[in-house]
């Protein structure tokens, strides 16, 4: 610029020495920092979800793992015994539980009950062909009544279908022969009680049917005893003999069961057995509920099976008790079993029998 004859020179400012090109140089160095940014921020989010996260999952199996620390075991002879977290703190004598659950006589007392109290019974039997088609049925509702030291049964409605009956209204299968042996009075019956005491189960004197009917209560009534007079089986349920035992888990828990808190007792064949271990196994599983008050039980879950060559049988039972004045009774039976015995027609076969309305 020219002032007179003045000679003006002015620096240009930073600005105005930029061109074009260094602004967009410039761009993309400020794109560069803003993307390198936002992949720092991203990263740095990435890595707290993970903290997060690990955290999180830190807090929830925390107490799961500290829960499995819990569990204690217990050795009764040869007999391996779980013990779940709230039995440890519970201080559970093992010892005097195995021998009181061995040593039971409750279970076989609430159906001694059945002996000297009326009920109404409905009852649901089905036999099946090898097709699984039912072939023979019986749907009824019994009444057992008492008197004087008595009882009898009216039949109130019954239904059959098949050969479930012969020409004399005789049972055509022995399943039901051992329902009715349960559940049912064809005649007048006096002079029962409901004593257990130090009845014991016996098949002396007893052949055919009456004996079979006999070891199927030791069986049912007497799980983890020997069993006289069964042949290649006897021995294999004495589950708390210590060459049976070995066989198996023993697990106690407590839990809730139809409203009352029960001791649960499971016993379950163990899954790392060899064949030939296998072949020993008669109980697979049973379950069973004590009420912790008085110790009775209040139901029993088995699962059973076996292969003897001259006879094999698969056999699973439900059975659920209710309470009745002083009386504990059973109220509901399920049954559902497959049987082949020598000479005689294999059996597949289920059944239910509910009980209510009982009366002195």
């Amino acid at each position: 610029m020219i002032i007179g004859s003045s000679l003006l020179v002015t620096r240009p400012s930073a600005a105005a020495i930029i061109n074009n090109q260094d602004f967009q140089r410039i761009e993309d160095i400020g794109e560069g920092i803003v993307n390198l940014n936002l992949r720092l921020l991203l990263q740095t989010k990435r890595i707290m979800n993970r903290s997060i996260v690990f955290v999180c999952l830190t807090f929830i199996l925390t107490p799961v793992i500290l829960i499995a620390q819990q569990d204690s075991t217990a050795i009764i002879g040869k007999k391996v015994v779980t013990l779940k977290e709230v039995v440890v703190r519970n201080n559970l004598n093992v010892a005097a539980f195995i021998e009181r659950v061995k040593n039971d006589t409750t279970f076989y007392k609430a159906f001694r009950n059945l002996k000297v109290l009326g009920y109404t019974s409905l009852n649901d039997v089905q036999i099946f062909d090898k097709k699984n088609n039912v072939k023979a049925s019986l749907k009824s509702r019994t009444k057992q009544e008492t008197a004087n030291g008595c009882r009898w049964m009216n039949v109130l409605e019954e239904s059959s279908t098949g050969n479930f009956f012969d020409r004399d209204h005789n049972y055509n299968y022995y399943t039901a022969e051992m329902y009715a042996g349960l559940f049912f009075a064809n005649d007048t019956i006096c002079g029962e009680t409901n004593i257990v005491g130090n009845s014991e189960f016996h098949t002396k004197g007893k052949s055919g049917m009456a004996k079979h009917k006999e070891q199927l209560k030791m069986l049912f009534f007497n799980p983890g005893k020997k069993i006289p007079g069964l042949p290649f089986i006897g021995n294999k349920i004495a589950l708390f003999d210590d060459d049976v035992a070995k066989l198996y888990d023993f697990v106690i828990d407590m839990e809730q069961y139809k409203g009352e808190l029960c001791y649960v007792f499971s016993i379950t064949a163990r899954n790392d057995l060899r064949d030939y271990e296998k072949d020993e196994v008669v109980i697979n599983q049973m379950t069973t509920w004590f009420r912790i008050d008085d110790w009775e039980i209040l139901g029993r879950n088995y699962d059973l099976s076996y292969d003897a060559g001259v006879y094999d049988f698969d056999v699973q039972m439900e059975v659920e008790m209710t309470k009745f004045k002083d009386y504990t009774v059973p109220s509901l039976l399920r049954y559902n079993g497959n049987w082949d015995v020598a000479f005689k027609k294999r059996e597949k076969s289920i059944f239910t029998a509910t009980l209510f309305d009982f009366t002195e």
